[in-house]
């Protein structure tokens, strides 16, 4: 499954270059920012321009995040908020918790993909000040984004060196990829663990 979606985002960006960076990154960052920096190992892009879209993406689609719970509130909770896992119960518990610990929070939950976009949702929801998110989801947009752009990029050059020579590389790299992916997750869900339930 994630092979696939690699291979289709491949696809797409070697058909549309940098035009499709952007939206893609914006939608399904984790996704495109590795296949864009794979392809930028080959010399199709940039890294640093595929560093850069992948940084400005997150953070566009985190303040989207933002905006909807800040402008929707608890009316979202109650509606599709419970798609998210959330609820005006778990949103009165954790607005303290935000006031607090919202920063770590937003920094911490950038690797979990069902996790932040409860995160960022409730950020806006319980009203978080903007500065201090933006800064956060900055901070986290530049260390995410870096991290799944050297990925990429180092597992492009993997590809490119050996696949000639061992026919089954793809998928021993599909695995070292996910392994990566897991433990950042891992690592995000022990984290998490401090949110109020």
């Amino acid at each position: 499954m994630a092979e696939q979606a690699l291979r289709i985002t491949f696809d797409f960006l070697r058909h549309y270059g940098y035009f499709a960076m952007l939206p893609l990154m914006i939608v399904e960052g984790a996704v495109a920012t590795v296949g864009a920096a794979a392809l930028a190992s080959l010399g199709i892009f940039s890294w640093p321009i595929v560093l850069f879209f992948s940084i400005l993406g997150d953070l566009i689609g985190n303040v989207i995040l933002y905006a909807i719970g800040y402008h929707w509130g608890m009316g979202f909770a109650s509606g599709w908020g419970r798609h998210f896992g959330l609820s005006e119960k778990r949103i009165i518990k954790m607005e303290k918790y935000f006031q607090k610990n919202g920063g770590k929070t937003l920094f911490v939950v950038k690797s979990m993909a069902g996790i932040y976009v409860l995160a960022f949702i409730t950020a806006g929801i319980v009203k978080m000040d903007f500065k201090k998110f933006f800064k956060y989801a900055l901070l986290g947009a530049i260390v995410w984004s870096s991290f799944l752009v050297a990925m990429g990029y180092f597992y492009g050059q993997l590809w490119q060196n050996i696949q000639n020579y061992v026919s089954w590389t793809g998928f021993g790299i599909l695995l070292v990829m996910l392994g990566a992916f897991a433990g950042l997750r891992f690592f995000g869900k022990k984290q998490s663990e401090e949110l109020p339930q």
